[in-house]
C-alpha cells in the first residue's frame, strides 16, 4: 500500500481512485472515438467519392497538408511548452501571418535577382524574428500569448500589404522547382517534406533531454522550476522553433503557389484545429508532433473528400470550428476531472 492510500480517509482515496478511473475512462473514450471517427471518415468517403483512397490522392492530400501540418507542428511546439490552456498558455496566432511573409520576402528577392540560398536564409529569418517578437512580447513583457501573438499577427500581415502591395508577387527557381514536383508515382515532393520534417520534430521533441524538459515546463511548471529549469529560456526557444516552422511554411508556400499570397490569414483556421486535435490521440491527451501529423491528415482528408464531392468548402470551415469546440472542451473538462 503506498503512503499516500496508508494515510489518507478511506473515503476520500476510494473517491480519488473512483475519479481517477472515470477520467481514464472518459480519455479511452475520446481517443478512440477519434481513431473510430478518423476512419469512418476514410470509409465513407472511399465509398462516395471516386479515386479517394487511390496512391495519387493519398499522395496529393499529403501534398495538401505539407504546409499546414509544418505550422501546426510549430503550435504544437508552443502548446507544448507553455500548457494547453490556450487562453493562459500556449498559443501562437501569428504563424499564418508569418508564413505570408515569409513567402512575401522570398518572392520578392527572387525577383530582384537573388538566388535560392539567400532568399531561403531571409525567409528563414523573418520568421525566426517574428518568433523572437513572440518570445519578448510573452516571456519577457508578460503579455498573456493569446493577446500577444494576436497583436503580432496583426503587424506581419500589415508587413506584408506594404512589402507585396496586397498582389501575388510570382517566383520560379531551382529548388521552388524541385520541391513543387511529384515523383514517378504522382506523390507530391511536399508530401514527402511534410514527413521527413514530421519525424525530424518528433526526434527532437519527443525523444531528447530539450523535449522532456519542454514536456515540464508546459505541465509541471512548478516543479520544473524547483529542478532549476530556465522556464523563461525554454519557452522564448519554443516560440522562436514556431517562427521558424513559420519560415518554412512560406517557402512551401511559394513552391505550392508558384509565388506570394495574399490569403495566408484563412491558413491559421486549419493549423489551430490540426495542433488542437492532435491532442486527442496520445494516451494522455498531451500534444504530440505524431499526434499533430495524424490530426493534419484528418483535416486534409476531410476537405479533400469534400472537394471530390462537389461539397460547399464553408461546410468544412464550419467543421474546423466545431471540432476546436469539442476538443477544447473535452480535454479542459477531463483536465479539471484530473486535478
Amino acid at each position: 500500500m503506498s503512503a499516500e492510500a496508508e494515510f489518507a480517509p478511506s473515503g476520500f482515496s476510494s473517491v480519488e481512485r473512483s475519479g481517477r478511473s472515470a477520467g481514464n475512462i472518459a480519455a479511452a473514450a475520446l481517443r478512440f472515438g477519434s481513431l473510430i471517427a478518423f476512419a469512418a471518415i476514410l470509409i465513407v468517403f472511399s465509398i462516395t467519392a471516386p479515386y479517394f483512397l487511390s496512391v495519387g490522392n493519398i499522395g496529393n492530400v499529403l501534398g495538401q497538408s505539407a504546409i499546414s501540418g509544418v505550422l501546426a507542428i510549430g503550435l504544437t511546439i508552443v502548446l507544448i511548452a507553455g500548457g494547453s490552456n490556450v487562453v493562459t498558455g500556449g498559443i501562437d496566432l501569428s504563424l499564418a501571418a508569418n508564413m505570408g511573409l515569409s513567402a512575401a520576402v522570398y518572392a520578392s528577392l527572387t525577383q530582384l535577382g537573388y538566388g535560392d540560398a539567400v532568399a531561403i536564409a531571409a525567409s528563414i529569418l523573418t520568421g525566426s524574428l517574428i518568433g523572437l517578437v513572440n518570445a519578448i512580447a510573452v516571456v519577457y513583457a508578460g503579455i498573456v500569448p493569446l493577446l500577444a501573438t494576436l497583436a503580432v499577427m496583426n503587424i506581419v500581415a500589415g508587413l506584408e500589404l506594404v512589402l507585396t502591395g496586397n498582389t501575388v508577387i510570382p517566383a520560379s527557381t531551382p529548388i521552388l522547382s524541385a520541391l513543387s514536383a511529384s515523383d514517378p508515382f504522382g506523390i507530391p515532393v511536399l508530401a514527402y517534406v511534410l514527413i521527413d520534417f514530421t519525424v525530424l520534430a518528433t526526434a527532437v521533441v519527443q525523444y531528447t533531454p530539450l523535449g522532456l524538459r519542454l514536456y515540464a515546463i508546459g505541465e509541471f511548471p512548478d516543479a520544473a522550476r524547483a529542478a532549476g529549469l530556465p522556464l523563461r529560456r525554454l519557452l522564448a526557444g519554443a516560440f522562436i522553433a514556431s517562427g521558424v516552422c513559420g519560415g518554412l511554411a512560406g517557402i512551401l508556400s511559394v513552391s505550392y503557389l508558384s509565388g506570394s499570397t495574399t490569403g495566408s490569414g484563412e491558413m491559421l483556421l486549419p493549423v489551430v484545429v490540426t495542433a488542437l486535435l492532435g491532442s486527442v490521440f496520445p494516451r494522455r491527451l498531451v500534444p504530440t508532433i505524431t499526434g499533430t501529423l495524424l490530426s493534419a491528415l484528418l483535416v486534409g482528408f476531410l476537405s479533400n473528400g469534400f472537394q471530390l464531392l462537389n461539397i460547399s468548402s464553408t461546410l468544412v470551415s464550419g467543421i474546423q470550428g466545431l471540432l476546436i469546440l469539442i476538443v477544447v472542451s473535452a480535454t479542459t473538462l477531463l483536465r479539471r476531472q484530473e486535478a
